[in-house]
């Protein structure tokens, strides 16, 4: 089967694919697509490469991760409120689901970099919380996501009961984009989704409700940051 060939069956393919989704509910189809294309531009490029046409798969497999990378963007820029809250830090990303109260991470560096703390046991937590001990943003985060996972880890013999509690916050600056994904918001929100924002966080993060002094600082720095652009 010749390259063009297969690029004409993968073309038709995707041309197929778009006319049963023309029905599909708007926001739904623009998802489906800014990631449909990526995933089938990927498929075709690892059949190219696989059949020898390396010069052409491998362009095709580059720039479907560009185009990946380009509808990750997308979509956190668009992030509704009621969908999830992102907080930063040098070696972690935490997305908390404003809905459900769930919490995940994804490690960015260190030994477990790429893993989700999800799919780590408590071994590898504590392996990592030891790793991320001189950096204090990161590690108010993770005992964060510990204390919701696994609410007795302080009980450890080599922890200290106290560890974590009023972790101190980054002393860098909050920028707008940072702001909106800590409230899950979208960009220009009003004054009064901010502060809806704000008040739905606040109740399943907020110390005397059991939640994180750590993330409970960040939720109000946000809140902060976007209410100074009202003014």
């Amino acid at each position: 089967m010749s390259a063009i060939s297969i690029l004409f069956g993968g073309l038709l393919l995707l041309i197929a694919i778009g006319g049963a989704l023309l029905a599909v509910k708007p926001s739904v189809l623009a998802n489906t697509l800014r990631f449909g294309l990526p995933v089938a531009l990927t498929a075709i490029g690892l059949v190219l490469t696989l059949i020898g046409r390396g010069g052409l798969g491998m362009p095709l497999l580059a720039f479907a991760v560009a185009l990946f990378a380009r509808a990750r963007r997308a979509q956190r820029a668009t992030r509704q409120p009621g969908g999830q809250s992102y907080v930063r830090s040098a070696a972690l990303e935490m997305e908390l689901d404003l809905d459900t109260g769930e919490m995940n991470g994804l490690v960015l560096a260190g030994t477990f970099e790429g893993e989700e703390l999800d799919a780590l046991d408590q071994e590898q937590l504590m392996q990592l919380y030891t790793e991320l001990s001189g950096d204090p943003e990161s590690l108010g985060l993770l005992e964060a996501y510990l204390d919701r996972r696994i609410p007795d880890w302080r009980s450890g013999p080599d922890m200290d009961e106290d560890a974590g509690l009023g972790a101190a916050q980054s002393s860098g600056g909050m920028t707008e984009k940072e702001a909106y994904e800590v409230l899950g918001l979208a960009a220009g929100a009003s004054e009064a989704e901010v502060r809806e924002a704000h008040r739905r966080l606040m109740k399943r993060m907020h110390p005397d409700a059991g939640g994180s002094a750590f993330l409970a600082g960040r939720i109000n720095a946000a809140k902060d940051v976007l209410l100074r652009r009202h003014d």
